[in-house]
């Protein structure tokens, strides 16, 4: 399977207009999923889940007018109502706090499965083949999110182009025409709490890729206090590097070494930052699956696009290996895959990715030139 690619092109409300309406059937496939998922998964029900979605598309219509814009296209043109939109673009607040809220509640007893997937990495022009800034990670979520290929041509010219879940505004994974990238890790805390009612992850990343420079992609983080915690890897060409580790009142920037960067879902050094994460069962195939592939990166330099594929196709500590598959000895609400392995140039703004695990899936290419 290849997964679509949709252009959008015009005010925010024409670009969300053309994305509910070309993806449709897909955003009707993620709401299901999802509603599913928030009721199944982490006892939500639906009217608790359309409430809270109110309360934030009033926080959001302040915080990213342009966000809240396309947003009310996405619904314009799918049919479905903003609330259940809204709700799919907040997604990451409300499973990740009530992932980690159920991890405290049975501390000390049988620990609840939290998602431990997503390995990203950075590589410096000096130890690539083509000379060139490479990024990206294996995205590692739940097994059946219908997902898509954006690129969009804003009224000022500036593009960007990248991997979203239809129906959920701009790009989490992706580049744009400044030559800045982004890759992303779900990270979980104590201190997580998604009625802050900041602004939230899914709108950090739409502006994180319509910044213009690595300092104000930065900034969209570090700026204000956050809801819940994760992980932005960022770069920009020809040479820059900045991983931001963000607690809801903790930042903590981390670069290269050696031209490499990895991480996955843990904070490198939660003490030393003051940071408590939530327990976990599985957060040591975290710290393994960033090791693992740093290892296997810096093995294999100068690095090319096909050497970078066959890291990230790896599955050693298979079911929770690198390259992610479902655990079918756990329930359907604990099974999670890679869903798309996603390799970005910068230079050339090209990237490559797949729909599916990518030691199953082929990579399509795509470019902004």
């Amino acid at each position: 399977m290849a997964l679509p690619i949709i252009h959008l092109t015009g005010d925010a409300s024409r670009q969300g207009e053309t994305h509910g309406r070309v993806l449709k059937d897909r955003i009707a496939h993620n709401l299901a999923l999802y509603f599913h998922r928030f009721e199944r998964e982490i006892f939500l029900p639906r009217g608790d889940v359309l409430a809270l979605a109110d309360r934030y598309a009033e926080s959001i219509t302040a915080q990213n007018p342009d966000y809240f814009a396309q947003m009310q296209g996405v619904a314009a043109g799918s049919g479905f109502s903003l609330g259940e939109i809204v709700a799919l673009n907040i997604r990451y607040e409300i499973l990740y706090y009530r992932f980690g809220k159920m991890a405290l509640a049975a501390e000390g007893s049988t620990p609840e499965p939290s998602p431990d997937g997503c390995t990203a990495f950075a590589l410096l022009p000096e130890i690539t083949e083509p000379g060139h800034l490479l990024m990206g990670q294996n995205w590692d979520w739940i097994p059946d999110v219908q997902g898509a290929i954006v690129h969009t041509t804003d009224s000022d010219g500036f593009e960007t182009l990248g991997f979203t879940e239809a129906g959920i505004v701009g790009t989490k994974i992706g580049l744009n025409t400044a030559g800045i990238g982004l890759a992303i890790n779900g990270m979980t805390t104590v201190d997580d709490d998604m009625e802050r009612m900041a602004k939230p992850f899914h709108v950090r990343c739409y502006e994180i890729l319509r910044s213009r420079t690595l300092a104000d992609a930065v900034t969209v983080i570090t700026g204000e206090g956050r809801s819940c915690s994760t992980n932005f890897l960022l770069a920009q060409t020809p040479s820059a590097v900045a991983n931001v580790e963000a607690a809801p009142d903790v930042i903590n920037v981390l670069a290269c070494t050696d031209g490499c960067l990895t991480h996955a879902n843990h904070f490198v050094a939660p003490d030393v930052l003051g940071v408590k994460e939530t327990p976990s069962e599985r957060i040591g195939y975290s710290y393994a699956r960033e090791r693992r592939l740093r290892e296997l990166l810096l093995a294999a330099q100068p690095l090319s696009v096909e050497k970078i594929q066959t890291a990230l196709r790896d599955t050693e500590n298979e079911p929770f290996g690198i390259c992610r598959h479902r655990d079918l000895t756990q329930p359907e609400t604990e099974h999670y895959t890679t869903v798309s392995s996603v390799i970005m140039d910068l230079h050339t703004r090209t990237i490559h990715l797949t729909d599916g695990t990518p030691d199953e899936s082929p990579y399509q290419t795509v470019s902004l030139s």
